[in-house]
């Protein structure tokens, strides 16, 4: 079975099978975390009432057999046990079809929890997740080589992540053709990084740069993916510098980092050899036949199904982050078609007084990774999502965007619901409830080095 296995890229296989791994744990993780004032029972947007909206054919998901916290809590704890255990290299010694099947298992669990909670795992790199881990199923193990066709469809998936990005930016907003996009990204992305603000103040040539440099990347590095070796690795590279810089500039949950782990899985292990000093013993050639027949089934799959993401990449209607089917499979990838011009958030407060005057004392409620307190830096959180914080974003730029769950929020806090206060960096009100609960829009703006160094702030606001 020499030709079906690459020999090459036995540590980018393992590299990529433990890196996608740590992202289904962390995704588990927030979803344990999270749930429960989210789409739990008594949630904002509760996934009973979505089950009985929505059958199975719509949304296939496991809890259409059976749904209760408790539940949801076990597929959670489920999902993060297997995928301890692939981090820990466990996947690649147990037998091929036990392998197969942990990997099958987070796909479906993981899936199930995506196409349940609605609004909450609307984001793109839900499906990529879901995509590159069902590849995962077929990477093998250690007693098979890396199957070539798994690796080819890979890289098909790093080319439509990257190469889609690239052309929804060209095709969405002027500022992305004029070079200025980055005049405004670093300061009004979703949420801010602790080196957003030293980002937004570079030179303006350098924002020009960075722009160039992204269209490098996402236009014509992502057709060196296919090229043979080593431009195909030196491509990867470039992917990846360019992916640790978003990584550096903000917070963009595991978007980037499954970017760069697709990336690795480009680099042969002869590059590794040389870059890490090592002596990579060479991979398996080996592969039993039915192995080889459900990869060969699966790129066939994988072939037919790619004829939508062509289409939406060749369509001047370029849909961004689509999904052609209920299972997340073959998407269609892009991001930041268009930028805000201005930062807007949305300030929730509360107070004590039964009865509000002008003089009622009105407390803000502190989040934990969007803008709020002028004075407080933004913090890391990627890979880890912050769901309400990225809703949050959303709800400012249009009221719209929070018609479904906000109402939902505030009545939560209202009554002190201390699931809901978990997602909250800073609660104004420990001991009873507020009475009232309002929302102010403000217009929020980086400071000025001068100001940084005059009052300490990171932001300067002013209410709307």
């Amino acid at each position: 079975m020499e030709w079906f296995v690459a020999g090459d890229y036995s540590l980018g296989r393992v590299l990529v099978a433990e890196g996608l791994a740590a992202i289904y744990l962390v995704a588990f993780v927030a979803a344990r975390n999270q749930f429960r004032p989210l789409v739990g029972s008594s949630g904002m947007l509760p996934i009973p009432d979505f089950l009985r909206a929505v059958k199975f054919g719509r949304a296939p998901s496991i809890f259409h057999l059976y749904y209760s916290d408790r539940f949801f809590a076990v597929v959670c704890w489920a999902g993060i046990g297997l995928s301890l255990a692939a981090v820990l290299g466990l996947t690649h010694f147990m037998p091929l079809a036990l392998c197969m099947l942990v990997w099958f298992a987070m796909w479906v669990l993981y899936l199930s929890i995506v196409n349940a909670s609605q609004l909450w795992y609307s984001f793109g790199w839900e499906s990529l997740l879901l995509e590159a881990g069902f590849l995962a199923i077929f990477l093998g193990n250690t007693s098979v080589g890396a199957p070539v066709l798994v690796l080819i469809l890979l890289r098909w998936l790093l080319f439509r992540l990257e190469f889609g990005a690239g052309l929804i930016k060209m095709r969405g907003d002027r500022c992305w053709r004029d070079l200025t996009c980055l005049d405004y990204h670093h300061e009004t992305q979703p949420m801010p990084g602790p080196l957003s603000w030293y980002f937004h103040h570079l030179p303006k040539p350098l924002h020009r740069v960075e722009v160039l440099g992204n269209h490098f990347a996402q236009l014509v590095v992502p057709f060196g993916l296919f090229a043979p070796q080593p431009v195909a690795a030196v491509a990867a590279a470039i992917m990846i510098v360019t992916q640790l810089w978003l990584v550096a500039s903000g917070n963009f949950s595991w978007l980037n980092w499954t970017a760069i782990v697709l990336a690795l899985a480009v680099i042969p292990d002869s590059v590794y050899e040389r870059v890490l000093r090592v002596d990579l013993a060479p991979g398996s050639v080996s592969a039993p036949i039915p192995f080889v027949v459900m990869v060969f089934g699966v790129s066939a799959l994988v072939l037919v199904l790619s004829y939508w993401p062509i289409r939406n990449m060749i369509s001047h209607g370029q849909a961004m982050n689509a999904s052609f089917n209920r299972w997340h499979f073959v998407n269609t990838y892009g991001a930041f078609g268009s930028i805000t011009r201005e930062r807007f958030e949305v300030i929730v407060e509360g107070t004590s007084d039964a009865h509000i005057s002008a003089h009622s004392e009105w407390k803000e409620y502190g989040f934990r990774g969007k803008p709020g307190d002028v004075r407080r830096r933004p913090r890391q959180f990627a890979p880890y999502h912050l769901r309400l914080d990225w809703l949050f974003w959303f709800a400012a730029i249009s009221p719209g965007y929070a018609e479904p769950w906000f109402r939902g929020f505030v009545e939560r806090l209202l009554r002190n619901d201390q699931d809901t206060l978990k997602l909250l960096q800073h609660n104004p009100f420990p001991e009873h409830p507020p009475k009232h609960v309002r929302a102010r829009l403000y217009r929020y703006e980086f400071t000025t080095w001068k100001e940084r160094r005059e009052t300490g702030a990171w932001w300067r606001r002013e209410p709307l």
